[in-house]
């Protein structure tokens, strides 16, 4: 787990994180980029030697993350944009034949908010969108990170693999902090909804599904084989709250009704 061992809160952990690219050469990559970077949660975005920026097509691409367009930090050369850095992991698509640590995007994202969170500057390095950063560049960086993509169509958009390594920063920190990474919906309902029935309660329940049951014909009582107990497995692993059983209890109660209503007309007829 990535925990802080510095007090910092919580947002620092994701302020000492920055993305690093190298020689854009297309603005809307770059707006692409703010984007997937806001979605995550990072605000810190440095710009290698960019070929076309500021530009208006970046701010339409980033989609209302023109904020970090805004502070992003321009500067001409990749050792200016890893200056006060203690970990550098640079985005790597092709073998080289250096042999270099590796790690895959969920190792980089574990890393990167572990050293973050104590207090260490990280840099997520991305390279041109041709080619790549070249060897020169990845032999400045601490790790290389491949992102698995199938073989057959492995080049990913710039901003995507931005999204990739940001996204997977974005599920350790949730996990440091012991947050949610899925989001439960909650629905303003009544207060018995999270309350769970008591034994008593399931107990009345099952005498009024058996007679609803006989009621309708579904069980014999001289043969009931094993049904109200398949019944009561069911309803015993289903962790029913008192909401719920308000509803089951009403179904069971107009099944009779309905039940003794179609047998009193079919009586009548006969008669």
């Amino acid at each position: 787990m990535c925990r802080s061992k510095l007090g910092l809160r919580a947002s620092a952990v994701l302020e000492n994180i920055r993305v690093v690219l190298v020689n854009t050469s297309h603005p809307g990559n770059i707006g692409g980029v703010a984007r997937a970077m806001k979605n995550m949660g990072l605000s810190r975005l440095v710009l290698v030697d960019p070929q076309d920026f500021p530009s208006s097509e970046a701010v339409a691409r980033a989609s209302g993350a023109s904020d970090i367009l805004d502070g992003a930090q321009i500067v001409e050369t990749l050792e200016q944009a890893l200056v006060g850095c203690n970990l550098v992991m640079g985005t790597s698509a092709r073998d080289r034949r250096i042999p270099w640590p590796m790690y895959d995007p969920r190792e980089c994202g574990v890393a990167a908010c572990e050293q973050a969170a104590q207090g260490a500057q990280v840099a997520l390095v991305f390279g041109r969108e041709y080619a790549g950063l070249t060897n020169e560049e990845l032999q400045r960086c601490h790790f290389h990170v491949h992102i698995p993509s199938d073989p057959q169509f492995s080049s990913l958009n710039l901003a995507a693999a931005v999204q990739v390594l940001a996204y997977e920063v974005r599920m350790a920190w949730l996990a440091a902090q012991n947050r949610p990474a899925k989001q439960v919906k909650v629905e303003a309902l009544d207060e018995q909804d999270g309350q769970p029935v008591t034994v008593d309660e399931m107990e009345s329940f099952y005498s009024h599904l058996e007679q609803s049951l006989v009621a309708i014909q579904f069980l014999d009582p001289a043969k009931p084989r094993h049904l109200m107990s398949r019944l009561r497995r069911l309803y015993g692993r289903s962790a029913v709250t008192k909401l719920e059983m308000n509803i089951l209890r009403g179904i069971l109660t107009e099944t009779i009704k309905a039940a003794r209503g179609e047998h009193q007309g079919r009586s009548k007829a006969d008669v």
